[in-house]
């Protein structure tokens, strides 16, 4: 669709092709399988398709009958915009014997056929080569065509000079070689939008009625529009005063959808230089101008363009998203795509709870996953910030390294692990609150059609994420932190290690939130930087959505791990102060009152550098720890999704799900000449 060396914004246009439905376990494991298995070679997958479809036996041999061929070559999904009975003209093709029946030598032939550069023209030369003379007549190009339009098509003159030029003057003095019909076929599409604006304009104005329009359209172009662009057809009036639209506004548009791989690369050419990611039609067309050689698009068509992009408002900038309804048949308001089948009268607030519920507890498995692989680089973290400086004798760790050093010589392995229950405790309604308050607020806020949010509700989304989360952690962190400054008290004093229940009940309901106003200064603006770092990554960065592409375990891993880094670091003299109040002071330690005597005193005893202590470590250790838990997060959605759905859902997964078969999809591209003859080619074939 677009030119290799650049990844494509949306998915390759096939105009069948549904939503995947939900990935089972059993698919996932095949798709391991699949990955590392030996490729079949062509043939042997070809005999294994033929095989699978062929149910029909004549004289001790399999054959395909036409439905048994549709379901070999058919791609799967609901079959939308090209319909089952357009797929079937294509066993005319494949019976080169007439028998109405496919055998193993002629689903080769056919197979081989789809392998041609030219498989769309050949494939539609032998359809309307009757006769099988290697011509084509004109008495066979009018039969084929008016048996494949139906009686309600827009009537075409095929007595016009334009079919004369080709086929002659009387009834076929003229036949067509291959190279002759191609040129033909490539030109039809032109003059039938002509000939059907000439057959609406009545009183010869040169302007047709909206609902004209959307007529002429859908019947030779509609199979490569969206639904959001089809209902929108009439709103071209909107152009121009006078509420009707001309012959020029009619192949300004023809002109867009037929060049739309080119209309595509601009789009993609231009905001890619854009310094914000947006466009104009003046950028759009200067872009064309310096990029090609000759103008490709006038400004009639360049409006045409985003007028339909910008869904009535030709004059905003537009951002790639923003194109993805015009370029792509098969797009979706992304508030349509998980539309629940209610169950009965209403929907099931049971069913809704227990799903929450469900996910909730993959929330918990998934942060208690990422929470164990980094917590003794947690505990080195909390260590290092609790030192002071200014306290003679306490100077334990002289940097991170000693600190693990001495952990590990004072305490064995178990103590890179002292406070690691309350911590799995915590991770639970941690997690599942953050994802939870940011995915509803970024619901909420997101524009229904285009599925685009404004940074400023991105930030405003994770920050309120940040905030909600402190309800449960502040508790859950202050009892972590001692539990794991106790480890170096009992070296240095020779103090007992007491457990969890003690110090809950030492501190009390009240000093349980000790420390929550750092807390806030903490995780407010973290999650405000990661939430939005981490989505622009995956489909700025890494192109989730370009081309079809799901995001690999690796791309996964990268945009939740990059993405926690700078809202890690940022966040380390919050962090560094919250450690400070929430653990119990020793003898000869500095004692702070609150959030802003914590921040003076640190900045006079021991500097502005003592804000960032355990700064990489909290780099080290959030990065990670968050790539891991998004990642678990995804895999178990994938394997364990909730086992009591009783409707379709389109389950987003970062996940790489498995590759069509190339058979079917050329295939599906074999039937793209036909289709320009009309968008309803072969549905009422006989």
């Amino acid at each position: 669709m677009s030119p290799s060396s650049l990844p494509s914004v949306f998915p390759t246009v096939h105009c069948d092709a549904g939503a995947e439905p939900a990935p089972s376990r059993a698919s996932a494991i095949q798709t391991v399988k699949s990955a590392i298995a030996v490729p079949e070679t062509e043939l042997k997958r070809w005999r294994r398709t033929f095989d699978a479809n062929a149910q029909t036996i004549a004289d001790g041999q399999k054959y395909l009958n036409p439905e048994q061929f549709v379901n070999a070559i058919a791609p799967q999904g609901d079959l939308q915009k090209i319909g089952r009975a357009q797929f079937a003209t294509l066993f005319r093709v494949a019976d080169s014997n007439r028998r109405g029946l496919v055998s193993w030598d002629d689903f080769v032939v056919f197979e081989t056929i789809l392998k041609r550069p030219d498989a769309d023209y050949y494939i539609a030369f032998q359809y309307f080569d009757v006769d099988d003379s290697g011509t084509i007549t004109y008495d066979e190009f009018k039969n084929v065509f008016k048996a494949n339009i139906g009686p309600d098509a827009i009537p075409f003159d095929f007595d016009c000079d334009w079919v004369k030029l080709y086929l002659g003057k009387k009834n076929g003095t003229h036949v067509l070689g291959y190279g002759e019909f191609t040129q033909l076929m490539k030109g039809l599409q032109g003059e039938r939008l002509r000939q059907a604006f000439k057959y609406f304009d009545k009183d010869q104005d040169g302007f047709i009625r909206s609902e004209q329009f959307k007529k002429i359209i859908l019947e030779i172009t509609g199979h490569k529009l969206s639904d959001a662009v089809i209902e929108r057809l009439p709103t071209l009036t909107t152009l121009t005063p006078g509420g009707r639209i001309s012959y020029s506004e009619v192949i300004a548009f023809h002109n867009v959808i037929r060049d739309m791989d080119m209309v595509e690369r601009i789009i993609r050419e231009a905001t890619a230089k854009s310094k914000d990611g947006r466009i104009d039609q003046s950028d759009f067309l200067n872009h064309c101008a310096s990029s090609t050689r000759y103008s490709l698009f006038t400004p009639m068509e360049a409006a045409i363009i985003f007028h339909f992009a910008g869904r009535g408002n030709a004059g905003q900038r537009l951002a790639l998203p923003d194109f993805a309804q015009l370029l792509d048949p098969r797009w979706k308001a992304p508030s349509d795509q998980l539309e629940a089948k209610p169950l009965g009268a209403t929907t099931s607030v049971l069913r809704q709870v227990a799903e929450s519920a469900y996910n909730f507890v993959q929330g918990g498995f998934a942060g208690a996953f990422g929470a164990t692989i980094v917590y003794p680089i947690d505990l080195g973290k909390t260590r290092m910030q609790n030192q002071r400086s200014t306290v003679v004798g306490q100077l334990l760790y002289k940097n991170s390294l000693d600190c693990v050093r001495k952990v590990f010589r004072n305490e064995g392995l178990v103590g890179f692990y002292r406070g690691l229950g309350p911590q799995l405790i915590g991770v639970a309604p941690e997690k599942a609150i953050k994802l939870t308050v940011n995915d509803f607020i970024r619901a909420r806020a997101m524009d229904p059609e285009t599925g685009r949010i404004k940074v400023f509700w991105e930030l405003v989304a994770g920050g309120t994420a940040g905030g909600c989360q402190v309800v449960f952690t502040n508790p859950l962190e202050i009892v972590k932190i001692r539990l794991q400054i106790q480890g170096e008290t009992a070296k240095l004093e020779g103090a007992k290690p007491k457990g969890a229940v003690h110090i809950i009940r030492q501190l009390g309901l009240l000093g349980l939130y000790k420390g929550a106003s750092a807390c806030l200064l903490r995780d407010i603006p973290f999650s405000a930087i990661y939430f939005p770092a981490y989505w622009h990554l995956k489909r700025d960065v890494f192109g989730e959505g370009y081309n079809g592409k799901q995001l690999s375990f690796l791309e996964m891993l990268a945009s939740a791990s990059i993405a926690g880094m700078p809202a890690a670091y940022f966040t380390t003299p919050a962090d560094v102060v919250k450690t400070r109040l929430q653990v119990e002071a020793r003898t000869g330690q500095t004692n702070y009152k609150g959030l802003t005597d914590a921040f003076v005193k640190i900045y006079r005893e021991e500097g502005f550098r003592a804000f960032f202590k355990g700064g990489p470590a909290r780099i080290i250790r959030s990065s990670p720890q968050f790539g891991f838990t998004l990642v678990a997060y995804e895999y178990l959605h994938k394997f364990l999704p909730y086992p009591f759905n009783g409707h379709d859902r389109v389950v987003e997964t970062a996940l790489t799900s498995q590759p069509e078969d190339m058979s079917k999809v050329r295939a599906r591209n074999a039937l793209k000449i036909l289709l320009d003859v009309s968008g309803d080619f072969g549905r009422r074939s006989t």
